[in-house]
């Protein structure tokens, strides 16, 4: 048998102070997470962050900084994850489009509130990707190979 994580994107986006997080049904409840979703086949981590961010937020978002790459197990689910978050920008937002299945909505939250809402993060990469931006983490795009 062939063990491989499975492999996330998330945005890690900020404006005025508050960051866009996601509130989603889940097997363990009502969770927060950032916009983030799994890589599809074929798929750059690039083309899957805009597009995970797209159909979870209705925010369209030009990845620009890589903010880190983050391994984490789920004890819950016997999983674990290997997940790229990225910073970038806001392109424009479509509030009349419908949600990805499972979406209840996207909010805008302080750093304070993140920090008061842990227990009901999807995971500890929530707050860890906030942390590592607010702390200036960035690196460049060219990091990363999509090598066809």
């Amino acid at each position: 048998m062939i063990w491989k994580p499975n492999v996330t994107v998330a945005a890690i986006l900020e404006q005025d102070g508050k960051f866009l997080l996601v509130e989603e049904h889940t097997t363990q409840g009502m969770l927060f997470n950032q916009p983030a979703g799994h890589l599809e086949p074929g798929e750059s981590l690039l083309a899957a962050v805009v597009r995970e961010t797209l159909e979870e937020s209705a925010y369209e978002f030009e990845p620009q900084h890589l903010i880190g790459i983050y391994r984490w197990h789920s004890p819950a689910s016997d999983t674990t994850y290997l997940r790229f978050a990225f910073t970038g920008r806001i392109l424009l937002h479509h509030p009349q489009q419908a949600l990805d299945e499972g979406i209840v909505r996207a909010s805008w939250m302080t750093q304070e509130e993140i920090h008061a809402s842990q227990i009901r993060h999807r995971s500890p990469l929530v707050l860890r990707c906030v942390e590592d931006y607010l702390s200036g983490k960035r690196y460049p795009l060219e990091l990363l190979v999509h090598y066809d």
